[in-house]
């Protein structure tokens, strides 16, 4: 893409998407993903009531009667983005790739945290981490992040979710919100999912297609694995092979959701072909109640 191609798509997204975090998900985001952290903000002579693990020893002992300290919500959040950009990004057979639809998410998820005041960072990953940018504030820095959204090209096209929940929980330090989008093809990642939330604040957003769901019968059919670019012959007129696909795809469906809620881990299942703003207010909604 040249970059007069790409400050156009960069302009489209940015309109679409700020209007929509304007308009819609500010309040819900707002109520959904405040501040969790407390900060110290003064001492004051113990009342009755108060919590005697917020004692202040030292200003107790310097004044020789019970002292608390008093803590206030931290407002300001940091919020990350986690972006699968493994080969499995690049399909989709209704009306936008699943990279289309990653795109669209994390530009509205990254201008209602600027509309929050919150840091917002990414976190590009395949099986290797493919680019980190840290966390900051500023219009700049979240044109950056749509640009690198649309124009970004990674090296590898294997998943490793477990990898990149290692690596971002140690290069945040701070607790922070962080959205892990990706269609979740893989396997054997709850143990890192689970480490990482105690840590932080995962929410997953699955992207899939309707087509990865069930096969239709339109004979002899030659598909490539988006991930190895392995071909393989299906003939999908045979019930049996598309019972047997739609099966594994709900036993695959099930052991996720299990996942997930071993995890404590918030989820919302956006399809291509469906609007994600509805998904995206109903988790909002559930996490502010």
């Amino acid at each position: 893409m040249d970059t007069s191609e790409l400050l156009k798509r960069v302009r489209q997204i940015e309109i679409k998407t700020r209007g929509l975090s304007r308009n819609i998900f500010a309040g819900e985001y707002h109520s959904a993903f405040k501040g969790r952290g407390m900060t110290f903000s003064e001492v004051r002579e113990y009342q009755y009531g108060d919590d005697i693990r917020n004692i202040d020893w030292n200003v107790t002992a310097r004044y020789n009667q019970p002292y608390v300290k008093l803590f206030e919500e931290e407002r300001e959040l940091t919020v990350m983005l986690m972006i699968d950009v493994s080969g499995s990004r690049e399909f989709g057979t209704v009306s936008k790739l699943k990279k289309n639809q990653i795109t669209e998410i994390a530009a509205v998820l990254a201008f209602s945290a600027i509309q929050n005041n919150d840091k917002i960072g990414m976190l590009f990953f395949s099986d290797k981490i493919e680019k980190f940018i840290p966390p900051k504030k500023g219009k700049s820095h979240i044109l950056r992040i749509i640009r690198e959204l649309i124009d970004f090209k990674p090296e590898h096209r294997n998943t490793d979710i477990a990898n990149a929940l290692r690596y971002m929980t140690q290069v945040i330090k701070k607790r922070c919100t962080t959205f892990v989008i990706s269609d979740f093809i893989d396997d054997d990642f709850e143990n890192a999912l689970t480490i990482a939330n105690k840590k932080h604040d995962i929410v997953a957003l699955k992207i899939f297609d309707k087509r990865e769901q069930e096969i239709p019968s339109i004979g002899l059919i030659k598909i490539k694995d988006a991930e190895t670019e392995e071909y393989s012959w299906v003939d999908t007129s045979n019930k049996k092979v598309r019972d047997n696909y739609a099966k594994w795809w709900r036993d695959k469906d099930n052991l996720l959701i299990e996942t997930f809620k071993k995890s404590g881990v918030d989820v919302a299942n956006i399809r291509t072909d469906q609007d994600y703003v509805r998904s995206l207010i109903a988790l909002f909604k559930r996490r502010g109640h």
